[in-house]
């Protein structure tokens, strides 16, 4: 393989874009009351600011990944990252929250044609010795960028950075994504892409018009008192997803190329693991909530809003840490603790809320905050790692996407789904309706529990695995 001289300058690159994208995806959280008393918004729309970046994200992904395999992956990197730029701009001088829900969405679209070629990049330029430091450098982003995104949103916007107020947690990413730019400019290499490789338009568009007919109701539904079409709407949704679910299999077998490939749906650990990953996902959705509890209902500032959920973020790390330790030896049997953890951390949380009221504080929820981060850690990256581990280097890529497409429609889901129930329960008091929430989304987390059952156990996956590693030594 011919080693592009550039290629680690390159993947600092593609680091940055990386930490730029983990912390905006999590940045706007503790900055929704002040948006809200700054720009008077309604209630759904703080769920649209937040979820509209996850479900632009989902919806990006795995179309991302193909228009790299076809128009080559610098193509595709320049243009997510300069479309995540500007929208960032956008979102930054919107006038209104119409402007700033589109920014929001746009942001997601350009995140996902650019996470995408982080994957293909290292796959395609790092040779065998050098790949597992290339991807563990890669890795390391989006905890950091967790990690580092509510506090920068605390910080930011209650230093009231330059006068801009809440607007600079979006036009601070504004520089980072221009020296993004320039830097693939500089140190990408130019690869040729695919041109065989096709778009599967047909499935994107009943996939998206499926995914809008179910977040749409779920997050306006109530807000608009639920007219007749928003019901039919809402319907809608499983015709849509089922023909979508046809589609892929009806053109697999022609021998077409569909958005989600068929050869990966014969990998236990990847397929099963998508209903966990899903709702482990979903229930971080619960900080939406606590974060609207913790500002609005016990007049926390946005800084200690941030401060009170570093220590999930820190647990998440240590998660990490576990699962790359025990995720191979222990198998689902980590994941089905993991996901004990994540459910009783949750309803300990909802216990704290109720019997301590008003006085809740950061050092009350200082326990469940780093079991459920430590939960939520060990879990996801096990579930990761084992579905990496079964694929080839030539499937990482559409891999990745499956995974970080389910990943991010979680999030959507947990927002539009515990923000309405939260927003319905609010006229009886924040405490009833947070409890319900945290309750609803403990609820999610067993069934999450029961799903690990479907993953395959360490000997039938090792003997599953033998055959492929097999099929894999081919000159």
């Amino acid at each position: 393989m011919n080693r592009h001289p550039l290629r680690w300058w390159a993947l600092a690159v593609a680091v940055v874009a990386i930490l730029v994208d983990m912390v905006d995806n999590q940045i706007v959280t503790v900055a929704l009351p002040t948006i809200k008393d700054q720009l008077g918004t309604g209630e759904a729309a703080l769920q649209w600011i937040s979820a509209g970046y996850a479900l632009g994200f989902a919806l990006t992904l795995i179309t991302g990944g193909r228009l790299g395999d076809r128009y080559g992956t610098k193509k595709l990197f320049l243009l997510g990252m300069a479309t995540f730029t500007i929208a960032s701009l956008v979102a930054g001088l919107a006038p209104g929250i119409g402007a700033l829900i589109t920014a929001r969405v746009v942001q997601g679209v350009g995140s996902g044609l650019m996470a995408p070629q982080v994957m293909s990049f290292v796959y395609t330029e790092f040779g065998d010795d050098e790949r597992p430091r290339a991807m563990a450098i890669c890795s390391s982003a989006f905890p950091i960028g967790g990690l580092a995104g509510p506090l920068l949103g605390g910080v930011i916007t209650q230093g009231d950075l330059f006068g801009f107020g809440w607007r600079a947690i979006f036009l601070v990413n504004v520089p980072f994504g221009v020296l993004a730019v320039l830097g693939a400019l500089v140190t990408m290499p130019t690869r040729p892409g695919t041109p065989g490789q096709r778009i599967d338009r047909t499935g994107l568009v009943l996939l998206t018009a499926g995914l809008f007919a179910l977040f749409y109701p779920v997050v306006q539904g109530r807000e608009l008192h639920w007219p007749l079409w928003m019901v039919v709407l809402l319907v809608a949704a499983v015709p849509l997803l089922g023909a979508f679910a046809y589609q892929q299999r009806a053109l697999a077998r022609r021998g077409g190329e569909p958005l989600i490939p068929p050869d990966l749906l014969r990998y236990r650990n990847l397929t099963a693991g998508q209903a966990v990953l899903f709702t482990i996902n979903a229930a971080t959705g619960v900080f939406f909530v606590l974060t609207l509890h913790l500002q609005l209902g016990l007049g926390y500032s946005p800084l200690q809003t941030a401060l009170t959920f570093l220590p999930a973020a820190a647990g998440i790390v240590l998660g990490g840490v576990v699962a790359v330790r025990l995720a191979v030896p222990l198998g689902r049997r980590l994941v089905a603790v993991a996901m004990a953890v994540l459910a009783v951390s949750l309803g300990v949380i909802a216990l704290l809320v109720v019997t301590l009221g008003p006085d809740l504080d950061a050092w009350a929820l200082l326990g469940p905050a780093v079991t459920f981060g430590l939960g939520m850690g060990t879990a996801m990256n096990s579930l990761i790692i084992r579905a990496m581990s079964e694929v080839q280097p030539y499937q990482a890529g559409s891999a990745s996407g499956l995974m970080n497409t389910t990943v991010q429609l979680g999030v959507a889901t947990g927002i539009a789904l515990f923000g309405t129930v939260f927003f319905a329960r609010l006229p009886g008091g924040f405490e009833p309706a947070t409890t319900t929430a945290l309750a609803l989304g403990t609820g999610v987390l067993v069934v999450g529990l029961l799903f690990t059952a479907a993953l395959p156990s360490v000997r039938r996956a090792g003997a599953a695995g033998r055959p492929h590693q097999e099929r894999k030594v081919t000159p």
